[in-house]
């Protein structure tokens, strides 16, 4: 009798757990029946809300169909809520959840900083800091009693070094590499409409040139990747004559040889065969509709020394214009191979720019993007060392890219070894990107890295270049205001002693006790004194493989 009890309470027990999961569908289809009887026996009107009703029902029986998702078998109709607020989970959380000092990978107060300087609304901050300044990590520029007047801008900075005819002085902050592809056409001519106002760079990304770059007439720095796309032969290798048909232009200022980027090094990448448009096929002589690939290295070189030639060949094809790398550090003894492949074949660099791992990217495996890669304050710590230890600096000159929004962001990786400074997010920040984290999905809402030209009649190319013109110009200024407090004339004053770091509550430490900052030729001299010396002894200028201990 207990047994039959028992039994009978756990099936009444599961009755009315389904009857509660099945509850709202049960609701309204009975609503539906209802609505159906009145409307034909007492009051036609009724008959309006099957217009709502019906299609409920129908969802509701497809989901008690359906294999696929548990949740909606379990809970028909009302189980879509769960994917309708995972949807509207970023935008909820960012207007309504989170403070100004949450949000990843931009807070509020830095996405905010970008929204007030772009516009042109005030960009004071009333009632102090938001930040703990006596929290771990906490940094700071060094003030001084007696601070200089404002120094005039822009600031630029000659890249090209001795085996360089046509050096390109370079503003402090210019725009990092995104390419047309990943962002929209309209995005990118309010991007180089800005930077042609301002008078700073535009990086091409490497997606190629398109028409959108050239349109305005803004200075740009062409980013060859391992695809060469705009300069590549039927079977993906590098074309010369393509190259310096694009590299002699006049609006090219230099030419930037990607080696891997902050957010996914050395994965290479692939554009979907329904996102190469006829434009983007075009621009970057790819097929239109066929996968588009980026390799995950390059096939016009092997080895540190080869690709110095390669270098060499670049910029006598360009007609004498700045060739560099961009990378994201890795092993630092292939650092310290590229600075040794150009003692031994006595050709040099123009300029090397260092991508942080925390730089962005339209997609990326998450793994790469979160555990790949040194971070820019590293990465930039050791090229610096690199080449100012083979005494190689200022002739090879520093980009440095990764999270840039701030004057002193700026100011923080010029203390520590960069000549200049590159933004990507930032200005799409201010070319109206709401940080929905849509860009890999094409439903960017705000037009800017979508390729549907419906999403991109809302960014109007007039407004936005103009907003790209102003936040670059004011947080330029910013860093000239920053630098003068400082007691300092010109950025290029800064050093690392000029950093401050808080190591713990009680201890804040300037940047040259925590990192190592070599002297010029340090590493010719007296590699063996400095830190690097297991790294330095391990560089082959004729491979990227490490030597291995005699």
């Amino acid at each position: 009798m207990t047994a039959k009890t028992e039994i009978g309470g756990a099936e009444r027990s599961i009755t009315l757990d389904r009857a509660i999961r099945h509850g709202t569908f049960i609701l309204i289809t009975l609503a539906t029946l209802l609505c159906l009887i009145l409307g034909v026996t007492v009051e036609a009107e009724l008959l309006w809300a099957l217009v709502v009703l019906v299609p409920l029902v129908v969802l509701g029986i497809v989901d008690l169909g359906q294999d696929r998702h548990a949740i909606r078998r379990n809970y028909p109709v009302v189980g879509h809520l769960r994917w309708a607020f995972e949807a509207l989970r970023p935008y909820l959380r960012q207007y309504i959840v989170e403070d100004d000092l949450e949000g990843r990978p931009y807070d509020r107060l830095a996405r905010s900083l970008v929204y007030e300087r772009a516009k042109g609304d005030e960009d004071a901050q009333p009632l102090g800091t938001q930040l703990d300044v006596y929290a771990p990590r906490y940094e700071a520029i060094v003030h001084s009693i007696a601070p200089h007047p404002v120094a005039t801008e822009p600031f630029r900075v000659k890249v090209g070094g001795p085996q360089c005819t046509k050096p390109y002085h370079a503003q402090v902050l210019n725009i990092s590499a995104m390419s047309f592809g990943s962002l929209s056409a309209r995005a990118i001519e309010a991007l180089n409409l800005g930077a042609a106002r301002g008078g700073f760079y535009h990086d091409t990304g490497e997606g190629g040139l398109s028409p959108y770059h050239r349109m305005h007439g803004g200075d740009l720095v062409w980013e060859l990747g391992s695809g060469y796309f705009g300069c590549r032969d039927g079977h993906g290798r590098f074309d010369p004559d393509l190259f310096a048909e694009t590299a002699r232009l006049d609006q090219v200022k230099m030419i930037e040889i990607k080696l891997s980027q902050g957010a996914k090094p050395g994965h290479g990448g692939m554009l979907p065969g329904p996102k190469v448009t006829a434009e983007i096929a075009a621009t970057r002589k790819v097929p239109e509709g066929v996968d588009c690939i980026s390799p995950a290295r390059h096939s016009a070189f092997d080895d540190p020394e080869g690709m110095m030639h390669f270098v060499a060949r670049l910029r006598e094809l360009s007609g004498g214009k700045p060739v560099g790398i961009k990378l994201c550090v890795g092993q630092p003894h292939e650092v310290f191979a590229i600075v040794k492949a150009m003692r031994s074949t006595g050709i040099l660099l123009d300029f090397i720019v260092v991508d942080g791992a925390e730089g962005g990217t339209g997609a990326a495996p998450r793994e790469f993007s979160d555990h790949l890669g040194l971070p820019l304050r590293e990465g930039l710590v050791l090229v610096r060392n690199a080449l100012v230890g083979a005494a190689l600096h200022p002739h090879v000159r520093i980009g440095a890219a990764g999270k840039m929004v701030s004057a002193f962001d700026i100011a923080a990786a010029l203390a520590t070894g960069a000549d200049w400074c590159n933004a990507a997010r930032a200005f799409m920040f201010s070319i109206g990107c709401v940080q929905s984290v849509k860009c890999h999905t094409g439903r960017c809402p705000t037009g800017v890295a979508t390729q549907d030209p419906d999403r991109q009649k809302g960014l109007v190319v007039e407004d936005k270049a103009e907003r790209v013109r102003r936040f670059q110009s004011r947080t330029v200024h910013a860093l000239a205001e920053l630098v003068a407090a400082a007691g300092l004339d010109h950025p290029s004053d800064l050093e690392p002693r000029h950093l401050l770091h808080r190591r713990s509550p009680n201890e804040i430490v300037p940047m040259d006790r925590l990192y190592p900052f070599l002297t010029p030729g340090a590493l010719i001299d007296a590699p063996d004194a400095t830190p690097y010396a297991s790294d330095w002894a391990a560089a082959d200028p004729a491979s990227f493989a490490p030597r291995r201990a005699a």
